[in-house]
């Protein structure tokens, strides 16, 4: 019995040290298997650059300088509302001759369209009618007073002679004005319509082609013409910067088609209904049109705000433009370069050899003061 026990209690003793063992060799299979640590090797800089003779490449300080804050936004070149005249039919009937289409400029009083109408037509019936009518009334009138002076009529007789007479002149000057009304000669019978144009500008709707029946005084008009010596420019601006737009102020619009061109605008309405879905409103800007603006163009708007910003200058020699991105090169320690990227504003007024860093570049930074040459070097 003596001996079971120390049996049991020797196997008691040995047991945490044999499971010891099976970890520990169990650990030392896994660390064999696993994969061997990573090594990180750092990959060269691409935006520094290596020259040969870098001292060929004179260097300049940025500097800073006060500068109102400006918003710079998108917007379509529209009609001046208050300027599309819609060109009106004054009879019905059908069209028999075009003599203006849409996009053509025409002059105030050009012959723009003829209809030929039953209206007119009815009108030179009811004016001969009324011209028979007077003729008569007057005849009886001129007899009556006759009669009246020898005693033959009574006065209520010659009263009533001259109400007649006075009817048919005033139904015969109504026909007649109303003939005139209608661009005819009340003399000479003509069965159509000329339409002319009642302004001078360009046809921006035709909503009629030949043969088609137009309607007096319909909508929508036959045509419509615009005077684009002004034009509207509208833009969306986010509720966000809605402060830095004050109406009656002046814009600098640019436009894609002329990017080199700069024309001047005034503010003359901030929506006052926002757009729910993406926030904006909508600003109207007025702006004389020099002959170059079209109707749907795309035009950048930039407002002018209240407040002073510090804008970064250099040379404008030091900016290099290249896939619609700026670059300016930067002095590096080593006698290097490195080539970074800037988001440039404009020429400075009265200085065009200086420009506007907005971001990417800190007052005090040196960089190369043409970056065209040293761009030309590094691409040999």
């Amino acid at each position: 019995m003596k001996s079971k026990n120390i049996g049991i209690l020797l196997f008691l003793t040995l047991l945490p040290l044999v499971l010891s063992l099976n970890g520990c060799s169990r650990r030392q299979d896994e660390a064999a298997e696993a994969p061997p640590a990573a090594q990180v090797v750092a990959a060269p800089d691409a935006s520094l650059l290596t020259v040969d003779h870098p001292e060929q490449y004179p260097l300049v300080s940025a500097t800073a300088r006060p500068s109102t804050s400006e918003l710079v936004v998108t917007g379509v070149v529209n009609p001046d509302v208050s300027r599309n005249v819609p060109v009106i039919s004054l009879a019905s009937g059908r069209v028999v001759g075009i003599y203006a289409r849409l996009g053509d400029t025409v002059q105030k009083g050009q012959l723009l369209l003829k209809v030929r109408s039953d209206d007119v037509a009815g009108g030179f019936s009811d004016y001969r009618k009324a011209v028979a009518d007077e003729a008569l009334a007057r005849a009886q009138l001129d007899r009556t007073k006759d009669l009246y002076q020898w005693g033959a009529m009574a006065k209520a007789d010659l009263e009533v002679a001259q109400d007649a007479e006075d009817k048919a002149k005033v139904d015969l000057e109504t026909l007649s004005e109303h003939l005139r009304l209608l661009g005819n000669d009340p003399d000479k019978p003509n069965f159509t319509v000329e339409i002319r144009a009642p302004v001078t500008g360009v046809i921006t709707d035709q909503e009629v082609t030949n043969s088609a029946v137009v309607q007096a005084y319909g909508s929508p008009s036959p045509l419509t013409i615009s005077d684009l010596s002004y034009v509207w420019v509208i833009c969306d601006v986010y509720e966000n910067d809605l402060a830095s737009v004050v109406q009656g102020e002046t814009a600098d619009l640019r436009l894609n088609a002329f990017p080199g061109k700069v024309f001047k605008g005034t503010i003359s309405n901030i929506g006052a209904i926002l757009d729910p879905s993406i926030r904006t409103a909508k600003i109207r800007i007025e702006v004389v049109n020099p002959g170059l603006m079209r109707i749907g163009m795309f035009a950048t708007a930039t407002f002018h705000g209240q407040t002073t910003e510090m804008h970064t200058i250099v040379p404008a020699s030091a900016i290099l433009h290249m896939h619609d991105r700026d670059f300016v090169y930067l002095a590096a320690p080593d006698r290097k370069f490195r080539r970074l990227e800037v988001v440039s504003g404009e020429l400075l007024q009265g200085n065009l050899s200086l420009q506007e860093v907005k971001s990417g570049l800190q007052p005090g930074q040196q960089v190369v003061s043409n970056a065209l040459v040293l761009d030309h070097a590094l691409a040999q």
